[in-house]
């Protein structure tokens, strides 16, 4: 039996008040109306998520089958709504035509769509573990994992990247004994690549950190990030955002061991890093002389090319986790802390969230004030007065 529901109309019907993965996961009570169809002879409909036999269909694209209505839900919160249309072509089988021109074409034309499927749907499937909904994540590394295959051969280590976030996911959800199954699967693929990128191996030793600090084995853990470090610095280094990531994941270990001074410095060293970046991501001009408030802040050129979407899901992560941490720590120190929200201020301009960034600058000026800081604040202020501007 296939579904006559659009994924579409279940969204729509369903989570419209809801604007969270973990809100509407937890609250829908799904009912979908079921039309038998039989399936031609001989041909075994999979579902997306579990591979078992499929008896619910998207009626938008028509390419996609589930076993039950809960995976259909999940898949389409995790990643479905956003390539439902997108799968069709890749999907339907090419027409046979005349000429070896017009089938090399068609073959090319393919390969192109499935090399941007896969990055999308990496992309999500990151945006997603740093937003904290691992289950999300899930449908959206399982994508990008068989398109890769799709493209590159099981052995590829451009599978790696979908077998990490799948790591991640897991370990998320506490399943530690699957993470280890596909980290094992990442780190033969990575061993057995002469010449293996260092990103993917600093991202690999990364995921390899997190599941030893989640048993709690917090010197295998500082032994994988300082791995992941040296191959993100190899790479882009010492200092780059992309770097940052290790040093952040190692101070929260030597924060859980009670080492709170290793990991308060860490901490500001991860701070530093996203202010200069984010410094030069929104830039503000100066103010002209008959008002301060002519001032307005431009986003460099190319600016996916400096933050994608699971990067600044990234920074929203880390930068919030480390102010949470320190807001009510006077040992972290006032002018740490001012550089902490200017930080912050900056990251919400870069996003459009002008309120929540004006309220962080006005949290600095009153740390700084308060502390009597002998620090340069003109940056600071230049950025409250062009917020205070545009939330009037």
């Amino acid at each position: 039996i296939l579904g006559t529901i659009t994924c579409k109309q279940w969204y729509q019907r369903r989570v419209r008040e809801s604007h969270t993965f973990q809100h509407y996961f937890k609250q829908i009570n799904l009912s979908m109306s079921l039309n038998p169809l039989a399936n031609p002879k001989g041909v075994k409909l999979l579902c997306e998520l579990c591979q078992k036999p499929a008896y619910v269909q998207c009626t938008a694209c028509r390419v996609t089958y589930y076993c039950s209505e809960e995976h259909q839900k999940v898949d389409f919160i995790g990643i479905h709504e956003k390539i439902c249309s997108l799968l069709i072509p890749l999907r339907t089988p090419i027409p046979l035509v005349s000429s070896e021109e017009e089938r090399r074409h068609r073959q090319e034309q393919l390969l192109h769509r499935q090399k941007q499927m896969i990055d999308m749907t990496r992309t999500e499937g990151s945006k997603f573990l740093f937003e904290g909904a691992h289950e999300a994540a899930v449908p959206a590394a399982l994508q990008a994992l068989r398109f890769s295959i799709a493209v590159y051969g099981l052995s590829s280590v451009e599978l790696v990247p979908a077998y990490l976030v799948l790591g991640e996911a897991s370990i998320g959800l506490g399943r530690l004994t699957q993470a280890e199954e596909y980290l094992s699967q990442a780190r033969w693929t990575v061993l057995k690549t002469p010449g293996c990128d260092a990103s993917i191996k600093s991202k690999m030793y990364r995921i390899c950190g997190l599941l030893q600090a989640a048993k709690g084995n917090f010197p295998e853990a500082l032994k994988n990030y300082s791995n992941d470090i040296y191959h993100a610095a190899v790479d882009n280094g010492p200092r780059h955002v992309k770097t940052s990531g290790g040093y952040f994941h190692m101070a929260n270990v030597f924060f859980r061991k009670g080492q709170t001074d290793i990991a308060h410095n860490i901490y500001t060293e991860v701070v530093s890093i996203w202010n200069k970046l984010l410094k030069e991501v929104v830039k503000l001009e100066e103010p002209v002389p008959e008002s301060a408030l002519n001032s307005f802040a431009e986003k460099v050129e190319n600016e996916t090319e400096v933050l994608d979407e699971a990067q600044e899901a990234e920074a929203i992560q880390m930068l919030h986790a480390v102010y949470d941490l320190q807001q009510n720590n006077t040992s972290y120190g006032a002018q740490n802390m001012v550089i902490l929200l200017h930080t912050l201020a900056l990251l919400h301009c870069h996003l459009l969230g002008y309120q929540k960034a004006r309220e962080f600058t006005s949290e600095a000026i009153k740390c700084a004030q308060e502390a009597e800081l002998q620090m340069d604040m003109s940056q600071v202020q230049q950025l409250n007065s062009y917020l205070a501007n545009k939330v009037c």
